[in-house]
């Protein structure tokens, strides 16, 4: 898609209005289309630059923080697109889930007292949306969450221990983005950020993404299990005396 495509045709194309088209050009987020005979033709690279302003702006970026950007990159929209949406890509892919306080009573056997149902929002837990409903961002952990109340363990515990793997897993993603940006990111912006080496980058992106994961889940099990046979080697040698 090479200077195929109108104004008209490029907004339907990228579902924005023309107005919006025009007011990126103007503020140089778009590059001058190929003007034949009085009439711009647009292709396949404004395209890709549209939608990357899009998600962008749909990510907390303002159009000035997006100018920045793009005024500092030499690849292709596609490329940069590409590891834009690498970056910015949720590391889960759980659905959330909509529940309201009586279910998460029943659910915890008892009311939520109004400052623990504070905490469980500080802790991602749940999300308020008004009239006593709530967005689960992750059933998976309030389903655990649930899972250790109902063997007997106070609420307030369970939270505690939340917060308690949040704060080691906060420490663990920044040394994984810390790794990225060290041996990867600064390296290639030394380099000029060359056009050749933007596949490379969203490749190492995604190949650390599930390697992240895989290590720490790895590890933990790990580290279980020598934590279990350390605790409950010390009881059983207590029993035996």
């Amino acid at each position: 898609m090479s200077g195929e495509l109108t104004i008209d045709e490029l907004a339907r194309e990228t579902g924005m209005t023309v107005r919006n088209i025009r007011s990126h050009a103007t503020r140089g987020l778009l590059p001058p289309p190929e003007v034949r005979a009085r009439t711009g033709y647009y292709g396949g690279e404004h395209v890709a630059r549209l939608r990357l302003i899009r998600e962008l702006q749909a990510n907390g970026y303002n159009l000035s923080a997006i100018k920045h950007l793009l005024s500092r990159v030499d690849g292709s929209a596609e490329e940069v697109l590409g590891v834009a949406r690498a970056l910015l890509a949720p590391f889960e892919n759980e659905q959330p889930e909509i529940v309201d306080a009586g279910e998460l009573a029943r659910r915890f056997g008892r009311d939520i007292e109004p400052k623990l149902a504070v905490r469980a929002e500080q802790l991602g837990l749940v999300v308020p949306l008004g009239d006593g409903r709530f967005e689960v961002p992750s059933p998976t952990l309030l389903r655990a969450g649930e899972a250790v109340v109902g063997l007997g363990v106070p609420l307030e515990t369970a939270l505690d221990l939340i917060q308690n793997v949040g704060d080691h897993a906060d420490a663990v993603s920044r040394a994984f983005v810390r790794l990225f940006w060290e041996s990867v990111w600064k390296p290639f912006t030394a380099a000029g950020e060359p056009d050749a080496d933007w596949p490379k980058v969203r490749e190492a992106l995604e190949r650390l993404r599930p390697l992240a994961t895989e290590a720490l889940v790895a590890v933990f099990h790990q580290r279980m299990t020598q934590a279990s046979e350390r605790a409950f080697g010390r009881e059983l040698s207590k029993k035996r005396a």
